[in-house]
């Protein structure tokens, strides 16, 4: 590799190592080599290339092993999980978004307080009123409905990346609301699965709960991919 000229020399051997690491020079799984080696093809100092692998390892490229090295663990960033949500297809995220509402459906039909019950039926109730309201104030009393299902599942990890996913949605599910004419003749599009879930929750019952949830999402899901 030739020497890197000044500027932001970090920020160049970071770029530099993840043209390497995707070019397969280092496999995932293998082991990069140290930092003098490294340190000598790249042209820069130490304290460079420790700069740039912990970039890389904030990026989730790499991973430190105490007293053995550093190793690849991915061939391409996957640590700004935002901004890959960003990123990505509609479709896609609404596939990884069953995976994770409907477990946690599931989940609070089992582990549902009477607190959530109240705010399930108050959250739903809001739904229904906002059917008289721009789609933005539906779509974002949607997705507080459906805030609440994931809050009743009592598993903070998942409240966790339903938060990443709920912006993403809302920028999209905006558009798409005008877009496919959802509300045209039903501005209250989806009250009726939606008061199904509220109701199986109410009943503890998870199956149906999950089965509810999973089939409005993939009703979703099938639009965007026929559209």
């Amino acid at each position: 590799m030739a020497a890197l000229r000044p500027s932001p020399l970090a920020e160049q051997a970071a770029a530099r190592l993840e043209e390497q690491i995707r070019a397969g020079q280092w496999p995932v799984g293998g082991k990069l080599p140290g930092e003098v080696a490294l340190a000598e093809e790249l042209g820069v100092g130490r304290s460079t290339v420790r700069e740039a692998l912990r970039t890389l390892a904030a990026a989730g490229m790499v991973r430190s092993r105490q007293g053995s090295g550093v190793y690849v663990t991915a061939d391409r960033p996957t640590g700004d999980w935002a901004a890959r949500l960003r990123r990505a297809e509609l479709a896609h995220v609404y596939e990884v978004r069953t995976v994770v509402e409907v477990q946690a459906a599931r989940l609070a039909a089992g582990r549902r307080t009477g607190a959530d019950l109240a705010a399930l039926d108050a959250a739903l109730a809001a739904r229904r009123a906002a059917g008289g309201a721009d789609d933005a104030a539906f779509v974002d009393a949607d997705i507080a409905l459906h805030t609440a299902v994931v809050a009743a599942a009592h598993n903070p990890v998942l409240d966790d990346l339903f938060a990443q996913f709920a912006p993403v949605l809302r920028e999209q599910l905006v558009a798409l609301v005008g877009l496919f004419g959802l509300r045209a003749e039903d501005p209250d599009h989806g009250y009726d699965a939606h008061a199904d879930l509220v109701r199986a929750l109410h009943d503890g019952d998870p199956e149906a709960a999950g089965r509810v949830l999973a089939a409005e999402l993939e009703a979703t899901r099938s639009r965007l991919l026929t559209h």
